[in-house]
């Protein structure tokens, strides 16, 4: 079944709702009979309402989202069909004449996009203000829409606050709009602040908005209960995190009145906070039936998966979480912006035609991704026993046991072999198996992956810099006829905030809580590795690991970064990767190191040496955005981010 979302008629609602905007922070236009206009009817408030929505960030656009590009998690391509140009971040190219990524600035074109794709978030505030202050007017909005409506502004309000806190760190406070008679020139608020007007906004909206979405034709995607706690809790969880919890590093960051812009002193008690609000976001979600939500089961919630070997559904598990259509476990989708430019950069070519437009084939995982997922026992590579003096970049014949991950009588690396289901439902390497593109009513005759015949690689924008490619991000239905490249999409809701996320945030929050983990923080952790088959942490730990690695489970410490991990293995490809590895104050470790790959041009067993592809880096500056200069000469209050 189709479904049509709310954000189609954003096109239509902007030629509606045409309202300018200000050089550098919010300040009512006067503009009073296009406002008056704007709420003299449900169906123009409505369409005003459709148009903040239409604010939010294009979550599945990797030209928009720096979470997908801006990291160390896929590498790109020079020249390749779909702009790179947040890839730039990654990079090291961020500047502050015109930063890649800016969300602060305002004054966009039609899109609301700037040429570095950046979105006026200001400019959202600023609608949203005006919509608080204006829809109570409207003659013919019964009583309980105008509550609801209110309410998902409210929690709109709290997300775009977020939004730019966790890029920016502290922001001005957007409470009401100031007119162009008294445009003040404001300061940025201390982190705590922030955080505290963002919570403080979900609970004045979270009664007001439906438990769950009872009109799924039109209005998937819109604000829940579920969701708006789920983003409380993020939002704690943030300012709970290292980067922001008594970081040393910002110690004398101040504004020009002298306030301190970053807590001094780390704070325990922000754990057990974050800790409550994601047990009452993760409730919520659950519900009271069986409507509630549930960690994604491909046999349960999709046609085919029954047919399938018990291995296949294992793999497809964290792909399906991501990729089928509004299932169990999406707590919120993102119904703003289309899939279609990631799959093709994911779609692996069978046949050389396809490589000639509609596949873009370059979105390709680093070589430490490929390693950074766990072996088949559930612990890390370099943790298991029985990897101990495994050579890992040595080639081996595919053969029955592994058949349906990787192609019998067909070479690969030894690193292909014995993984975790979810590496196998997440990267796609030479010579490995694809469920998919057509062949899907069983797994008795997969596609094989031969990117090592590299199909379509005479051309440098369409190759894989890696040669590796992401399989997580494509849906099963997609598919590319054999005869030509005209890819036929199958659309889904990119997932902003799904279960697991949630699971996994609790247990980490309750191990940075407690003096020790427990149970209750194995609980969580343990439901989304068993997902995929694999035992819980404490005996895969103590069956599979080294001697000196055993004990891991058992310790503050060894939890938090089997959580860690656990985070990046469960969320791959998801942009969640980019936003922790900055919370967790570990960017500058992971992001100044080489990306490796394979020798996408290599001819023959070439193909399999490893080589450099890129030397990042990231400096202390890199944790927090740059502002626009431009913004920073317009407003003398405004304090620019330490570094720039």
């Amino acid at each position: 079944m189709k479904v049509k979302h709310i954000f189609q008629k954003i096109l239509v609602v902007l030629c509606i709702v045409s309202i300018s905007s200000c050089d550098y922070l919010d300040i009512v236009p006067d503009n009073t009979l296009t406002v008056e206009h704007a709420f003299k009817s449900r169906y123009e408030a409505e369409g005003y309402l459709y148009g903040i929505y239409g604010f939010l960030p294009s979550f599945a656009d990797a030209a928009a989202n720096p979470a997908l590009l801006g990291g160390d998690e896929v590498w790109y391509m020079e020249r390749a069909a779909v702009n790179g140009r947040l890839w730039n971040i990654a990079r090291g190219f961020q500047g502050t004449a015109a930063p890649l990524g800016d969300y602060w600035a305002s004054n966009y074109d039609s899109k609301r996009y700037d040429l570095n794709g950046g979105l006026a978030i200001f400019t959202a505030l600023r609608d949203c203000n005006i919509f608080l202050e204006n829809v109570d007017k409207v003659i013919d909005l019964s009583e309980d829409e105008c509550i609801r409506w209110k309410a998902e502004v409210k929690f709109l309000k709290a997300y775009f606050h977020f939004w730019l806190l966790r890029m920016y760190g502290p922001i001005p406070i957007i409470r009401e709009n100031l007119s162009m008679d008294d445009p003040g020139l404001i300061y940025r608020a201390p982190v705590d602040e922030v955080v505290e007007y963002i919570v403080s906004l979900i609970d004045e909206a979270v009664t007001d908005l439906p438990p769950k979405i009872d009109d799924i034709m039109l209005e998937l995607g819109r604000a829940t209960q579920p969701i708006a706690l789920a983003v409380k809790a993020q939002t704690l969880t943030l300012a709970a995190s290292p980067l922001f919890n008594g970081n040393p590093d910002y110690a004398t960051f101040v504004d020009k009145s002298g306030t301190q812009l970053f807590p001094v002193e780390y704070s325990a008690e922000k754990w057990k906070r974050a800790a409550d609000a994601l047990k009452e976001a993760i409730d919520a979600a659950h519900g009271t039936d069986e409507s509630g939500s549930k960690l994604f089961d491909f046999k349960r919630e999709t046609v085919y998966g029954s047919n399938l070997n018990e291995k296949t559904v294992m793999a497809m598990q964290v792909r399906g979480a991501v990729t089928e259509r509004w299932n169990s476990e999406i707590i919120w989708g993102a119904s703003n912006s289309g899939t279609g430019n990631l799959q093709r950069m994911c779609h692996p070519i069978f046949f050389v035609v396809q490589g000639t437009g509609g596949i873009h084939n370059n979105y390709a995982p680093p070589l430490h991704i490929v390693e950074q997922f766990y072996t088949k026992n559930g612990v890390p590579i370099e943790e298991d026993k029985d990897w101990v003096g495994v050579e890992i970049y040595k080639l081996r014949m595919g053969d029955e046991d592994h058949k349906l991950y990787i192609a019998q009588n067909q070479e690969t690396m030894n690193l292909h072999f014995n993984r975790e289901a979810r590496f196998y439902g997440s990267i796609t390497f030479d010579n490995g198996t694809y469920y998919g593109n057509g062949r899907i009513t069983s797994d008795n005759n997969l596609w094989v992956t031969k990117l090592k015949e590299g199909a379509g690689s005479s051309v440098p924008e369409r190759s894989l810099s890696t040669g590796y490619q992401c399989k997580k991000l494509l849906h099963y239905m997609t598919s590319v006829p054999d005869d030509n490249s005209n890819m036929s999409i199958y659309e889904y809701a990119f997932p902003i905030i799904r279960l697991a996320d949630l699971y996994l945030m609790y247990a980490e929050a309750l191990n940075e809580w407690k003096a020790a983990p427990d149970d209750e923080v194995y609980e969580y952790i343990d439901l989304v590795r068993a997902r995929t088959g694999l035992e819980g942490v404490v005996d895969s730990w103590s069956k599979y690991a080294v001697p000196e690695a055993a004990g891991k489970p058992l310790t503050q410490d060894g939890m938090r970064e089997i959580i860690q991990r656990e985070r990046m293995n469960e969320l791959a490809f998801e942009g969640i990767r980019f936003w922790d590895l900055r919370r967790w104050k570990l960017a500058k470790e992971y992001m100044n190191k080489i990306i490796w790959g394979l020798n996408t041009f290599g001819e023959g067993n070439d193909y399999y040496t490893v080589q450099k592809v890129y030397q990042l880096s990231f400096m202390d500056k890199d944790y927090l955005w740059p502002i626009r200069q431009g913004v920073i000469m317009k407003n003398n209050n405004l304090v620019q981010n330490p570094g720039w």
